[in-house]
């Protein structure tokens, strides 16, 4: 259909006054036109958020830790099933309130570029191109390939954008050209061009001097002009006043009205497109501006099927909303989440253990579960639900252990008022599972404007360290202290330190939880009592510290993951143990036209059956562009029974063998290239913790 043809027509139909209204996120109906209102700003990062009950996936940086872009793609299609669900019944009602329309802003395909910034956890972690394979497929599974999208994604936040929050609104990201080009921009690319993407939402910042909500580079002559982006483009919320009020680019807020509107702003979420009128009566906008960008508007509602009899999608009924089939599917994709970081044969924990003791402020807590961006899960499972359910006959001794970040659990105690069970508890099972970590009221978005929640007595955005806060090292120093068998689950939407406990004797395994989501302590549960075999893979890198690392507000990459870092890694990117032994043979590599095929046999040597992500990565040998280490170029998650064996084959298009240059273009710049596969990356450091080495071959191209 000709969606395009019938928004222009729509809009032909329209007032001048009408148009500018169309621009506004809360949209007021045009009656004579038959047009309802709508409110643009919905939210579904990991499950339809902010507009009651819905099923909750593990927080993004989690599904991330899966390497399954089947996965993601599914996640999209049940996320868009049920925001349609939401929409159709909620407009029976005419209740057409914000976070109830179907152009969900997700996903969050920024950069995970340093550990500190708090909305890390919404991203696919600090990888270019698993960030983009991800992002493009949970783009696809949201809009269906219908007559019409079943739901709109937004791929957010354009360009350049991970942090610090408190800045966001003033402060300027500068990037080189080959940084843009090589880290900042490709995940954008690839949602724009291979996903078709709906919507892009700009960030808060300015890039290299120009806001970008109204950027010529990023908006003209990058998204429009380069990439032929055909969707519509939105502010971050309340970003446009920044313009006057502190990028200080304009002078007046009709001056950044026209500023934005002009470089491709046509939705202002925020209340300063209430001005474009005006704007227009100061000769500052013109009909046309004011007219394309509601064009823009219009056709993404036509394509949504808004306004049409024949939606494929306007039946689906609400009680699709958290069925039991979508909840074993977020519960699914937790247990696939889950990253086994260390384990000296003490898990999987036995079901004929007599007692044990769980501690810790995230043992039993709904906060960790729900991550930011959630909606209302329909159950909720905290890490000691889920196990009491797996492990029934086995007596719990619970014991809270400290507050998250406070020094005290009850106002009027003493510092430290819940150690002292901790330890009671652990000295009397002999066997300790301690969960710590954070939640979004801690690590997240800076709390302004729409995004303020009711945190407590503590609230943060960024993390100002990546030690865990001093309440639970106090209290683990003490349960150490007793020499009993410790099990750390860490649950966290980023990396922390965690390399003390690595190396203390007594802390026998720890497991990074990430934020699971409704359910996701089942998955936990399942994973420590070996119905679940752990197979996630971490998508970004642990540090030992954050000392020396760059500063946060440089966004050099230089120094920063594990493409460009310098120094050893806790942790590394694509690192994660499990419960078997997978080995690899016979590397081919066989060049085609149009790349090279490479093949390798995986075999399941132990006695569990699992999952294992097969990951390959590159070096161009010849070029100074190349990054300083190596690069992800492909990886296939593969299902292996116990003692069976599969070839696998991953696919080097051209892409994979170009570099970017300084001056940002993307080029080939050698003929020898480097290639590594297997369960991990290359480096001395996720050899030493595996004991093995993936298979390398060097091939000419």
């Amino acid at each position: 259909m000709d969606f395009e043809k019938q928004a222009r027509e729509l809009v032909s139909k329209m007032t001048l006054e009408e148009r500018a209204s169309q621009l506004r996120f809360d949209a007021p109906a045009i009656k004579h036109l038959d047009i309802p209102r709508y409110h643009w700003w919905n939210e579904a990062l990991h499950g339809v958020a902010r507009a009651g009950t819905a099923t909750m996936f593990p927080q993004a940086i989690g599904l991330a830790a899966m390497f399954d872009p089947e996965e993601m793609h599914k996640i999209g299609d049940i996320v868009a099933t049920e925001a349609r669900a939401k929409y159709n019944a909620y407009s029976e009602e005419e209740d057409r309130d914000i976070y109830k329309g179907l152009t969900l802003w997700s996903p969050n395909v920024n950069i995970f570029r340093d550990p500190r910034w708090g909305r890390g956890q919404e991203t696919y972690g600090e990888d270019p191109y698993l960030t983009s394979v991800l992002g493009v497929e949970f783009i696809k599974g949201m809009q269906g390939d219908g007559k019409y999208l079943k739901a709109a994604a937004c791929a957010k936040h354009f360009a350049v954008h991970s942090g610090p929050e408190e800045l966001r609104h003033e402060f300027d990201a500068v990037v080189s050209d080959k940084d843009l080009w090589e880290t900042y921009l490709p995940a954008f690319e690839a949602c724009v061009k291979e996903a078709k993407v709906e919507g892009v939402m700009g960030a808060y910042n300015r890039t290299n001097g120009e806001p970008c909500c109204g950027s010529k580079l990023l908006m003209q002559d990058i998204l429009k002009d380069k990439w032929h982006f055909d969707g519509y483009f939105t502010s971050d919320c309340w970003a446009i006043k920044d313009f006057h009020e502190n990028h200080q680019v304009t002078t007046t807020a009709t001056e950044s009205v026209a500023l934005a509107l002009k470089m491709g702003c046509d939705i202002n979420c925020g209340n300063i497109y209430l001005k474009v009128m005006q704007a227009y009566q100061e000769g500052l906008v013109t009909e046309e501006d004011i007219t394309e960008a509601a064009v823009h508007a219009m056709r993404t509602r036509l394509r949504l099927g808004l306004f049409a009899d024949d939606c494929e999608y306007d039946k689906i009924p609400y009680d699709v909303i958290a069925c039991k089939e979508h909840r074993e599917e977020a519960i699914k994709t937790a247990e696939n989440s889950v990253v086994l970081l260390k384990n000296e044969g003490i898990l999987p924990l036995s079901k004929d253990l007599k007692k044990l003791a769980l501690i810790g402020p995230n043992a039993d807590s709904r906060w960790p579960l729900i991550a930011n961006y959630h909606g209302t899960a329909p159950k909720y499972v905290t890490v000691l639900d889920g196990i009491e359910e797996v492990a029934p006959d086995v007596r719990i001794h619970y014991s809270e252990g400290c507050h998250t970040m406070l020094d005290r659990v009850e106002r009027l105690a003493l510092a430290d008022d819940r150690v002292a069970e901790a330890v009671a508890v652990a000295k009397t099972a002999g066997l300790a599972v301690v969960c710590v970590g954070l939640d979004e009221r801690y690590e997240g978005e800076q709390q302004d404007n729409g995004n303020r929640f009711g945190g407590g007595e503590v609230s943060m955005a960024d993390k100002p360290t990546t030690a865990l806060p001093d309440s639970q090292i106090h209290m683990l120093e003490a349960v150490i202290k007793t020499g009993v068998d410790i099990v750390i689950v860490n649950m966290t939407g980023s990396a922390v330190e965690l390399k003390w406990l690595q190396d203390t004797p007594n802390v026998k395994a720890i497991v990074q939880g990430w934020y699971p989501g409704g359910e996701g302590g089942l998955a936990i549960a399942r994973i420590l009592f070996g119905d679940v075999n752990p197979s996630g893979k971490l998508p970004i890198t642990f540090y030992e510290s954050a000392e020396g690392m760059p500063s946060f507000t440089d966004y050099a990459m230089k120094g920063r993951t594990y493409r460009y870092m310098e120094v050893p890694a806790l942790y590394p990117f694509g690192y994660g143990l499990s419960y078997t032994d997978y080995e690899y043979s016979d590397l081919k590599t066989e060049t085609g036209e149009g790349g090279v095929k490479v093949t390798v046999t995986v075999e399941n040597k132990g006695s569990w059956d699992g999952d294992e992500v097969v990951e390959l990565y590159m070096k161009d040998l010849d070029s100074e562009y190349e990054v300083r280490n190596h690069r992800l170029a492909a990886f296939e998650r593969v299902a292996l029974k116990a003692g069976e064996k599969k070839t696998v084959t991953l696919h080097l298009g051209e892409k994979a063998f170009q570099i970017v240059d300084d001056g940002g273009n993307r080029r080939k710049d050698g003929s020898r290239f480097a290639v590594y596969v297997g369960g991990s990356q290359p480096d001395d450091r996720s050899v030493e913790l595996l004991g093995k080495k993936p298979l390398s071959v060097e091939i000419e191209y």
